[in-house]
């Protein structure tokens, strides 16, 4: 459908033009509204660590050049013709994986293996642009009293945060280890307490962000120096001697992989987030058979578990204040700067970018 007359026809964007090189601001055609779908006006953008595989060409991109961006909120300014439970003027944040809504797995409800599904900033436009058209049933309504930075945040590190502690099964009563105490980390701690975990261990090499997750209500666990048997055993000596029961690891090493599985209890549940293509050594019997251990990836996150998001964040249970700690104009130098910081891994917790903002 053709746009709102008073909208522009052209856009700011940062894009991915050659895998290897820094993102390009360029000017591009504001995106149209197909039947079934809505068009955004981006007011927050995350900037995430997959970003700097995007760019360094590590995750393949297409087509190129391609918009980044996969954590996004903003307000919906126009809608299709067939659109009916979303309107104009709709504060909504952005579920990341455009599926088909019909295969078998859409229908289960584990969208992200629909065999024709893209995420965006991925595979399909994202949000580190003025405007971005997405599926209405990819808007989530964001409330009133959650800003949309954090909104932006809750698409991607919140929301794995969640799906990864549902895929270990955390219940109430459990112990949770959460290897790095970054953005993802912290919504991890916060969540786990929300599902009933007793204690919540937070393992990171960063004395600033153990800090913050101890404000969170984590033990803070410095691991600078220790390998994975160290680090298990300094967790262990803080659950006496037994270890925990469900640990998540958010970093992407083999180490740290090692980390969460040799803290694990018998039973216990380690569950694989960080990406990481290098092979992991497991110990098979003492690793994982002898303590009937269980070792499980986890893959994005499901559209109902945004809601669920959602509504912790406006009941004051996600609190994300201190996990959004950087902000900046929707400018490519700017953006650059972070992903160059990300790849260090000397960047703050989470970074959004804010278009709206004087560069």
């Amino acid at each position: 459908m053709p746009l709102p007359s008073a909208m522009p026809a052209r856009m700011r964007a940062v894009r991915l033009v050659r895998p290897g090189h820094p993102v390009e601001l360029q000017e591009v055609a504001v995106p149209s509204v197909g039947p079934h779908d809505v068009l955004v006006r981006v007011r927050a953008a995350g900037i995430c660590h997959s970003d700097v595989h995007y760019r360094a060409g590590r995750s393949r991109v297409e087509p190129l050049p391609l918009t980044l961006g996969h954590e996004v909120a903003g307000d919906i300014v126009a809608v299709g013709s067939a659109v009916h439970d979303r309107a104009v003027g709709d504060r909504v944040c952005l579920h990341y994986l455009v599926i088909c809504g019909q295969c078998p797995h859409c229908v289960a409800g584990r969208e992200q293996f629909c065999p024709t599904g893209l995420m965006l900033g991925h595979f399909t436009d994202g949000g580190w642009a003025e405007y971005i058209a997405v599926p209405a049933r990819n808007a989530v309504r964001l409330p009133a009293t959650v800003p949309y930075d954090h909104g932006a945040v809750m698409m991607c590190s919140s929301s794995t945060s969640l799906h990864a502690l549902r895929k270990a099964r955390c219940t109430p009563g459990d112990t949770v280890l959460v290897v790095g105490a970054g953005g993802l980390g912290m919504s991890a701690i916060q969540i786990a307490h929300q599902l009933g975990a007793s204690r919540v261990i937070a393992a990171d090499r960063d004395p600033d962000k153990l800090a913050l997750a101890q404000r969170l209500g984590a033990v803070p666990l410095d691991v600078r120096g220790l390998g994975p048997a160290a680090g298990a055993e300094a967790v262990r000596a803080l659950t006496e001697g037994r270890g925990v029961d469900v640990a998540v690891e958010l970093v992407g090493h083999g180490d740290t992989v090692l980390l969460a599985l040799k803290s694990v209890a018998p039973l216990g549940r380690a569950v694989v987030v960080g990406h990481n293509d290098v092979p992991v050594p497991i110990d098979s019997y003492r690793d994982l058979i002898g303590r009937e251990a269980e070792l499980i990836g986890s893959n994005d996150h499901l559209l109902g578990e945004l809601e669920e998001l959602t509504a912790m964040a406006a009941r004051g249970a996600l609190v994300l204040d201190d996990v959004v700690t950087n902000r900046v104009a929707l400018d490519a130098d700017a953006i650059n700067a972070v992903l160059d910081a990300l790849e260090q891994h000397r960047a703050p917790v989470r970074t959004v970018i804010v278009p709206d903002a004087a560069g």
